[in-house]
This record gives C-alpha cells, structure tokens and sequence, in this order.
C-alpha cells in the first residue's frame, strides 16, 4: 500500500533495516471496516500486532479500543490514549499484578482463562473495592498459522469449567460477568468463516446464559480477519462478513438473555498489515549450488514470521534498471548464523545487485513486535511512520551498545 518512492525516501533518510508504516492507510481501513460492520459491533485492536504509539496513537484518535494481554500493552495504550473503558485484557499466565493494574485502570473487561485466575481476580476486586467487568473464555482450537499451542488447552475452558465459573460470577458481588470470549481462528479470509465462528460462539453464550439463569450483554468473538500474502489469494469481503453479522445480530435479539448484546470483534493483522513494509538493502549477491543467493541486512530477527510458521510475504525489488535485468530465481536470506534466516526460497526476481532495496509487503502486523531482535546482536530496525506528507522516526534503530549498557560483567 506504500508506494516505492515513499519508501525509498525512507531508506535514504533514516538507512535500512526499517519498518515503514503508513498512519493513513490504517485509518483507511479503519473506515472502511466501521462502514461495513453494525453499529453496535464493538472494535478492539489487537495490540500484538503492532504496539508501535504511533499506530495506537492514531487508532485511538479513531475511537478504537484495544484487546490487551500483558502489563506492557496496557501501558502503551495508556501513553498512546487509549480509553480504558474500551480496553479488553485478555491471554494467559496473568499475575497477580497484572490483574491489579487492570482493575486499577478501570478496563472495560478481564478475560479469565480458568476457574483459579477467576477467584484470584475476585480476591484483587474485593482488595481494589472496584467491581471489575469479567469475560469467561471458552476453549478453542486456533487454526491457520497461529500453530503454537494450537489445541494444547492452554486457552480458555472447557465447558464443565465454564459452567462453574458462570455460576460463581453470575452470584458474585465483587464482580460483574459481562459475557463470554471465544477465539479459535487466525488470518481467515472468508467472511464466512468468522461469521460461523461468531454464530457459534453467540450459541455457546447463549446456552451458558441460560444455564445460570443470567444475561449477558458482550460476547467477544475475536479477532482472525485475514489478509491475503500471496498474489491471487483473495481479499476479505468486510461487505459480507457485515451482512453476516448483522443478521446475526437479529437472532440475538431474539434471545431474552442476550437482547440488546454488543458484539466485540479485535482485528490486528487486518488493519495495520498492509499498511506496513520492511525494508532492507542487499548487501551481497552470490550464485551457490542452489541458484542464486542474495544477502540482505535484515533478516528473521527483524521479521521472524516467515520462519516461524513457514509464511509467504510478496517482495520485490527496487533498484535501477530493473526492467532490463533478465528475472531468475533468488533466494533472499539475512546474515545470521542460521540455516533459518530465509524470507524467501526461489522466488523469481529481477537478478539482485548489491544497494538494491528488498520490500517485503504486509508486514505492519506481526513484524518488529514478532521479532527476535537480540539474537547475534544486531541493531534493531528503526519503526518509520508516514502522515500526511510527512516522514518521521516512531521508535529509532537501537544500537547493540544500549543492551550492552543495562548489563555488568
């Protein structure tokens, strides 16, 4: 979505590796996914997929909430202007503190992952003297490439639990149980799909609601709104997943325990995905026994995905002549110690020269904070956001001496 000028401008500016995000484009399909959803679906982005305070800064100004999973998001929406009663914290393995902090910030919701962190959420309410909002989570299966613990029960509960945790909440005083979460998807690209997910789970609700007798007015159904990596995959039709929601909606209202329910969706990779780039500089070019190599100065530190679950991200070249230059297979690797720092095997390309740029597209979610930055101790890239016609430095490139300074031999 960046176009090659603007990006070059950046490299020659601010030096590669970078990261380049286009505040603009985000708040485009912000729009554009306010207009296709009801009104009365709620928006969390998810932080994990890009905590940059430039990008949270101008998701707040937008009105978005924020779906949280640790102390550290929090605080980044609280200096980007995040409005806490918007705020969902979510993930497992929170402590002690990690509760306090939520309810002393006055989010909107805590999502319990298990009976135990439910009670102990209790003992920090009771403690506060505030009256948290809760979300029970029930267990899923993530699919697509969130394959890291996919089906390990690490999240949420199964239902026997579910229940137990239903009927203290919903009889408790010290807490308000707001409604049920459920996640089980990552990176879909049929609006059909979500729409079976979130129908699935206003079931599930649905059935939990009646069986403690009690309403409930949010269910979080997720995030898992997709984004094509590949020329040809198709894009998302938000117009449809809409639609879907919308008639969903209608059945909810037909539910005395669920009337009037708000729908909580946390798109990441939707919103800030495209509009992010990654740039680094070819730095040396070599023909091997598998065809020919090009090393860049980048590499999985900086943009782990396409190692960790074997994603493909669109690249191209950008260098002088290119039209002239016959096209070839290219393997493009960075320069750690490891047969893993590969972004792309054998794609075709115009034969690579040393100071050609690699773009690597979709990579403003799930880039700099999917990252592995210290390993072989490497500066990190610098985060580089456009406004406007402006051009600035978000997060500057961190050097290997400022590690080095917080240690003691």
């Amino acid at each position: 979505m960046i176009d090659d000028e603007r990006l070059a401008a950046a490299a020659r500016e601010f030096g590669t590796p970078l990261y380049v995000y286009d505040l603009d484009a985000v708040a485009d399909r912000v729009r554009a996914l306010r207009a296709a959803l009801p009104d009365r679906i709620a928006i969390a982005f998810a932080i994990k997929a890009n905590p940059s305070l430039a990008v949270l800064h101008r998701l707040a100004a937008l009105g978005l909430g924020a779906d949280c999973a640790s102390a550290g998001e929090l605080e980044a929406c609280r200096r980007a202007g995040v409005a806490m009663e918007r705020i969902v914290f979510t993930g497992p393995g929170k402590r002690i503190e990690d509760l306090e902090l939520a309810v002393a910030n006055g989010v909107r919701a805590v999502t319990v992952e298990s009976i135990g962190e439910l009670r102990r959420l209790r003992r920090v309410a009771e403690a506060s003297g505030r009256r948290p909002g809760v979300l029970l989570r029930a267990s899923g299966t993530p699919r697509a490439d969130n394959v890291i613990g996919a089906g390990d029960g690490r999240f949420g509960m199964r239902w026997v639990d579910l229940l137990e945790a239903a009927h203290e909440a919903s009889q408790a005083d010290d807490i308000e149980l707001l409604g049920l979460h459920r996640f089980d998807a990552s990176n879909v690209l049929e609006a059909e799909e979500l729409v079976a997910h979130a129908r699935a789970t206003v079931t599930l609700a649905a059935r939990l609601a009646g069986s403690v007798d009690s309403s409930l007015g949010l269910i979080d159904v997720g995030g898992g709104l997709g984004i094509p990596y590949r020329d040809g995959e198709p894009e998302l039709d938000i117009a449809a997943l809409g639609r879907g929601l919308a008639a969903l909606l209608r059945d909810v209202d037909r539910d005395p325990r669920l009337r009037g329910a708000e729908l909580l969706v946390e798109p990441g990779r939707y919103l800030a995905g495209p509009a992010g780039a990654y740039v680094a500089t070819v730095v040396d070019v070599k023909q091997s026994d598998h065809g020919l190599v090009a090393t860049i100065d980048g590499g999985i530190h900086h943009l782990l995905r396409p190692a960790l679950v074997g994603g493909t991200h669109r690249l191209r070249l950008m260098g002088n002549d290119l039209a002239r230059r016959r096209t070839v297979p290219v393997t493009v690797g960075g320069p750690l110690c490891t047969a893993l720092d590969v972004i792309a095997r054998q794609r075709l390309l115009p034969e690579p020269v040393v100071c050609d740029l690699v773009v690597v597209s979709d990579a403003g979610a799930y880039g700099f904070t999917e990252s592995m930055p210290l390993f072989l101790s490497h500066a990190t890239p610098a985060e580089v956001v456009l406004e406007g016609r402006s051009m600035r430095v978000a997060r500057p490139r961190i050097h290997p001496s400022t590690f080095l300074a917080m240690q003691e031999p």
